[in-house]
C-alpha cells in the first residue's frame, strides 16, 4: 500500500507521524511519501519537502509566496496524478491541501482531510468545497461531525490527540512543587496568551485583574506561563503598569503545569481552554478584537458565535463564564475568577463537564483515525484479522 501524506507546521508534523505509525502497525510494509517534519520522517515518511515550506503567516506574507506555494502543489499534483497512491492524506493547512486533494480526487484518487476546518463554527458555506475536495474528513471533536452529517459530507470521529495525551487525573501538589509554588492555599494561573498580539489586546486587563484580586485576597498566589522572551517582556511590562508590587511567578512555557498548579485558570479564548478542561481546572475565558476586525468578521466572514470556547462549544449548558470585547476589565473578570474561588459547587460543575468531555474526546486518536482511513479503501487492518 502506498500512502501520500502533506502535512503543515509542527502541529501537523505530529499528527501525521501518529497517524503513519498506527497506519505501519495495521498494514505490513506501508509506503508512506509526501511533506512533513522531523517526526513523520521519523515514522518512516520519504519527504519531498518539508512541512515548514507551508507554514507561511499573515496575508501579505501569504501573497508574497504563492507563486511558490502554487509551484509546489503543482509538483505534487503532476507526481500522484502520474504514480497514483492508494490515499492521499492532508494534515490540516486546509488553504493548500484542499486545493490538492480536489485537483487529485478529480483523477479518481482517494483523498482525505485530517484535522477539521472550523467551518462548523464559522464560514458554513465552505463545507460544500471540503465535500467536493474530499472522500472522508477525520474530526478531532463529535461537534465536527455532526455538523458533516447535516450535510451530507462523510466524516468520522477520531477523538482528540490532546485527550489521549493528558492523563485524566493530575496531581495539583505535585506540579506546585515542579513550580516551586506553596502546597497550600489558592493558586490563579493566568495565561494572557502565547502571542504579542494577545498581549496588546488583553495584557493590561488581565495585569489589572491580578492587582483587583490581590487587593481582595492578598492570600492568594499567581502563577503565568510565558510563551516567550517577546511574550515575557511585554507581560512584565503590563504587570509593572496595572498590578506593581503584586508577585507573580512568571514561568518559561510549561503552560499544563501552571494549569495543573492551580484553583482557577484565567485565559485568553484559544486552544488553551481546551487544555485547561483537559487538565480539569476550573477557568474564566477572555477574548477581545479589535471592532473593525469583529465587523469584518461578521459582514464579510459570516463569523457569528454564540460561544468562543471550544469547552461551551463541546458542552451544553455552557459552564465556563465567556467576557467578550468591552466586557473585558478587571473587575468583571476579578469577580468571575473570586466567585469560582469561593464556591466549591462551581467549581465541581465545571470540573465535572471537563471530566465527561475528557472521556468523549480520548478515543486514541491516531489509531482511530488509521482505521477509519482502511475502511475507507476497504482494507482490513492486520492486527484485526482473527479478531
Amino acid at each position: 500500500m502506498r500512502l501520500a501524506i502533506v502535512a503543515g507546521e509542527a502541529s501537523g508534523d505530529l499528527l501525521g507521524a501518529a497517524l503513519i505509525k498506527a497506519l505501519k502497525r495495521m498494514v505490513p510494509g506501508l509506503q508512506v511519501e509526501g511533506v512533513g517534519g522531523p517526526l513523520m520522517r521519523e515514522a518512516g515518511c520519504h519527504c519531498l519537502h518539508d512541512s515548514d515550506e507551508l507554514a507561511v503567516m499573515g496575508i501579505v506574507e501569504v501573497f508574497g509566496e504563492l507563486p511558490r506555494l502554487l509551484k509546489l502543489r503543482r509538483g505534487l499534483v503532476k507526481r500522484w496524478r502520474d504514480n497514483p497512491p492508494d490515499v492521499v492524506i492532508g494534515v490540516d493547512a486546509p488553504d493548500f491541501n484542499l486545493g490538492l486533494e480536489r485537483k487529485l480526487r478529480r483523477k479518481g484518487i482517494k483523498t482525505v482531510h485530517f484535522v477539521s476546518p472550523s467551518v462548523w463554527a464559522w464560514r458554513q458555506k465552505r463545507v460544500h468545497k471540503i465535500g467536493r475536495s474530499t472522500d472522508l474528513v477525520l474530526c478531532l471533536l463529535p461537534v465536527e461531525k455532526a455538523f458533516y452529517d447535516q450535510h451530507g459530507v462523510p466524516a468520522a470521529f477520531v477523538g482528540h490527540p490532546l485527550a489521549d495525551e493528558i492523563p485524566l487525573a493530575l496531581d495539583r501538589g505535585e506540579h506546585r512543587r515542579r513550580l516551586g509554588l506553596p502546597e497550600t492555599g489558592q493558586v490563579v494561573a493566568v495565561l494572557p496568551g502565547s502571542r504579542r498580539g494577545e498581549l496588546k489586546r488583553l495584557g493590561e486587563d488581565f495585569a489589572g485583574t491580578i492587582n483587583w484580586l490581590a487587593s481582595r485576597r492578598p492570600d492568594l498566589v499567581f502563577v503565568s506561563p510565558m510563551a516567550g522572551p517577546a511574550v515575557r517582556q511585554a507581560f512584565e511590562a503590563a504587570l509593572a503598569q496595572a498590578a506593581p508590587g503584586v508577585p507573580v511567578t512568571l514561568v518559561d512555557g510549561q503552560p499544563q503545569a501552571c494549569m495543573a498548579a492551580a484553583d482557577v485558570v484565567l485565559l485568553a479564548s484559544g486552544t488553551a481552554a481546551l487544555e485547561t478542561a483537559l487538565v480539569k481546572r476550573p477557568m474564566v475565558m477572555a477574548y477581545r478584537i479589535s471592532k473593525i476586525t469583529k465587523w469584518l468578521a461578521e459582514t464579510f466572514l459570516g463569523l457569528h458565535l454564540k460561544h468562543y470556547s471550544l469547552p461551551n462549544l463541546l458542552h451544553s449548558p455552557p459552564v465556563v463564564p465567556e467576557h467578550i470585547m468591552d466586557a473585558v476589565n478587571p473587575e468583571t473578570l476579578g469577580n468571575e475568577v473570586l466567585g469560582l474561588l469561593e464556591d466549591p459547587a462551581r467549581r465541581k460543575e465545571q470540573v465535572e463537564a471537563f471530566e465527561a468531555m475528557h472521556r468523549a474526546l480520548r478515543q486514541d486518536a491516531a489509531s482511530t483515525a488509521a482505521r477509519a482511513v482502511l475502511e475507507l479503501l476497504g482494507r482490513e487492518p492486520v492486527e484485526q484479522v482473527g479478531e
